[in-house]
């Protein structure tokens, strides 16, 4: 064989060389389209069987499915269909019914006559459901959580999972007719029933109108509901839904307008919150969160929903004749609600402070300061003993940043308040709680543990150096003569679920300290307790000279809600000021006994002790005790029966009080370490134990009319 007879095709094999690979490449990518085209046919031959068949045999088939997959059985009545038309998915089903697990209320989940879908297929291979199209009609949903508020009928899958959030599909476009949604949460008291209609709306700008009423119940309150969303023509194209919501319960009236994105498509939308009534907290119980009580109020805010939260941005109002502004976030974290926000006042009527620790508001609003005080047995009483709602503390958390400018009172000048409080699982923190007070700053940390019962509080108040002539200003001190500041530390814990129950079995010590200062007041006044000071302020109305205070201690050491003096000592360049008693926050009582000693030789010196009796609502103060009466009256005697001259004998006072060391005063000593300049201890001091019951015999006498 010649050279002109070899195989062309053979001749890279006889030479040697590995074939061509332009032709194995051909056949691998030949091969690759003809699978593709295979695929193609068979998805386009499924989709055609589909569309030509309305897939109603595939009826069987998503009944059992769904049943497995819910864990609870699901049914179609009448006709069904799923197929893609031409890319979105088509479900169609006559008489669907999804049950309910076996603890609820109601049978069945879901129930309708009809409900007719067009699905979104591309969104849902990412794992978002989006509905172009919703008709039902006669449809009845229910959605229940259990009596521990732990699962729910809308989380599907094993029966002893966890409940879920609800996640609302996106739904572009709807026409629903004859259906009612209901929600029961026994674990907040709550039961809604709601009925949906689609009306054909008048204006042409609108397709039909969605409308919505009912009602039900929140703690026992009943409220009603009613709204409508308006759907415009272009919604698919990207058009937004116009929403009125109305919604009336326990004095409240709430309304809600602006525009959503599609249907049920929150996030994002450009919503506006008007919200008025009575009483705050009431409004707050329909979220499951308790608040204290306020006066009658009236909110506005922008509203919007991003993520899990709703956000109340530009949030502006009043309550009372307190106004407040700011922002707050609302959430439900690992299904536990939660409370966000930043609040901030230019001016708080002191009144509206006073529901914040349990006074009656409308007592406040109709009476007044005085509404504070109600009689209990005959005796006035001005602690508040509202309890605090434990159960109200369980359902949520909550962090809260209040700010204050200007508070409005009579007595004290207080302004800037700050307050951040937090809630964790009914551990209630405010802390810290700061104002200013008279040029001074008053800084306190209160922590509520009502994780168990009774709830036990602790009390820790700092007051810093804060000048008497301002703070006392309204109670007739002067300030233009009175350098004199006082500053203070209380430090109290007690049980009880109100605060006058945690104050009544409180322990723990209060102590208020004067450094050097002078202290001068415009009327009558007692601090020197000089029976000829007293009798000439009674009628000159001031003092030619301010009182000179060298240091001055008044404190108390508090056991089971009794409060004794230890001690009350005040050291002026006149007299050294003892006192003895003290209060109870049982009856809030009071029954301390205050004498002056002087230093100096003085005719009229009250010597004996001035009384200071009465409630804290009521106090009394008996500066003529019956020791002075007494004393009076031996003088009289002495000056019928001998001379003149000799009745004078009985007030003079030889002038023979010891200066006190004012270290330990100063440093809120108690009565035992209160020494005289001579080294001795100062005598006659209340010290902390005058309320004991295991007091000595001789020394013991009725206290505050318990002992």
């Amino acid at each position: 064989m010649d050279a002109t007879t070899i195989d062309p095709r053979r001749a890279d094999v006889q030479d040697g060389r590995p074939p061509a690979r332009s032709g194995l490449g051909a056949n691998v990518l030949g091969a690759g389209f003809s699978l593709l085209a295979t695929l193609i046919g068979l998805i386009l031959l499924a989709w055609a069987i589909l569309f030509v068949t309305k897939g109603r045999f595939l009826k069987p088939y998503f009944e059992q499915i769904a049943s497995d997959q819910a864990k609870r059985s699901v049914k179609v009545a009448g006709d069904f269909q799923l197929y893609f038309d031409p890319i979105t998915i088509k479900f169609r089903a006559e008489g669907l019914t999804i049950a309910n697990p076996a603890w609820a209320e109601r049978k069945n989940l879901f129930e309708s006559k009809l409900i007719d879908t067009r699905i979104a297929t591309a969104p849902l291979l990412f794992g978002r459901r989006r509905l172009n199209w919703l008709e039902l009609a006669e449809g009845d949903l229910d959605f229940e959580w259990d009596q521990e508020g732990r699962r729910n009928t809308w989380t599907l899958g094993d029966p002893t999972r966890p409940g879920e959030a609800f996640e609302m599909p996106v739904i572009r476009r709807a026409r629903v007719s004859g259906t009612r949604i209901r929600y029961r949460a026994p674990q907040m008291a709550f039961l809604a029933d709601i009925k949906v209609e689609t009306v054909r709306a008048r204006d042409t700008q609108f397709e039909n109108d969605i409308r919505f009423s009912g009602g039900g119940t929140s703690r026992g309150r009943p409220f009603t509901l009613s709204g409508s969303l308006m759907s415009p023509n272009e919604t698919v194209a990207g058009g937004r839904n116009r929403l009125a919501l109305h919604g009336a319960g326990a004095g409240n009236v709430l309304d809600v307008s602006g525009t959503l994105p599609g249907a049920t498509e929150i996030e994002g939308a450009d919503l506006k919150l008007r919200v008025r009534g009575p009483n705050m907290a009431s409004l707050m119980q329909f979220l499951g969160a308790t608040m204290p009580e306020t006066r009658r109020y009236r909110m506005s805010a922008n509203l919007t929903k991003q993520g899990e939260s709703w956000r109340f941005t530009g949030l502006r109002g009043t309550f009372g004749d307190s106004d407040l502004a700011g922002a707050m976030t609302i959430a439900m974290p690992r299904n536990r609600l939660r409370i966000d926000a930043d609040l901030r006042s230019r001016v708080l009527d002191i009144l509206d402070a006073g529901p914040w620790i349990g006074y009656d508001p409308e007592r406040l609003d109709r009476m007044g300061a005085s509404g504070a005080i109600v009689h209990d047995g005959g005796r006035p009483r001005v602690l508040p003993d509202a309890p605090l709602d434990v159960a109200g503390l369980k359902r949520f958390d909550a962090h809260v940043d209040y700010r204050v400018t200007t508070v409005r009172m009579e007595k004290f000048p207080v302004s800037n308040i700050g307050l951040t409080l937090d809630l964790d699982r009914s551990l209630l923190k405010l802390s810290p709680l700061t104002f200013d007070v008279a040029g001074g700053h008053l800084a306190s940390d209160i922590l509520i543990n009502a994780r168990a019962r009774p709830v036990h509080t602790e009390y820790d108040i700092r007051l810093s150096p804060t000048r008497m002539g301002l703070l006392l200003a309204k109670f007739g001190v002067e300030q233009s003569g009175t350098t004199g500041v006082v500053k203070a530390r209380v430090q109290l814990r007690g049980d009880g679920d109100s605060v006058h129950e945690s104050l009544a079995n409180a322990s723990g010590r209060m102590a208020f300290i004067m450094p050097a200062g002078t202290f001068w007041t415009r009327n009558v006044q007692l601090s020197e307790l000089d029976i000829g000071t007293f009798v000439q302020k009674m009628f000159e109305k001031k003092l030619k000279n301010p009182v000179e205070v060298n240091c001055g201690l008044i404190a108390f050491t508090v056991r089971d809600g009794i409060a004794a003096a230890d001690p009350i000592l005040i050291d002026t360049r006149k007299n050294v000021i003892k006192g003895r008693g003290g209060f109870s926050f049982k009856t809030e009582s009071l029954d301390l006994a205050i004498e002056a000693d002087a230093k100096t030789f003085s005719l009229f010196s009250g010597q004996s002790p001035v009384g200071i009796g009465g409630y804290f609502a009521a106090p009394t103060i008996d500066p003529i005790s019956g020791e002075l009466v007494a004393r009076a009256g031996v003088g009289l005697g002495l000056g019928v029966l001998v001379s003149p001259l000799a009745a004078i004998v009985a007030f003079v006072d030889p002038g023979d009080a010891e200066s006190t060391r004012c270290g330990p005063v100063l440093s809120g000593a108690r009565a035992s370490a209160q020494r005289e300049q001579s080294g001795d201890r100062v005598k006659k001091l209340g010290d902390g134990r005058s309320a004991r019951p295991d007091a000595p015999k001789k020394e013991r006498k009725k206290f505050l009319g318990i002992f």
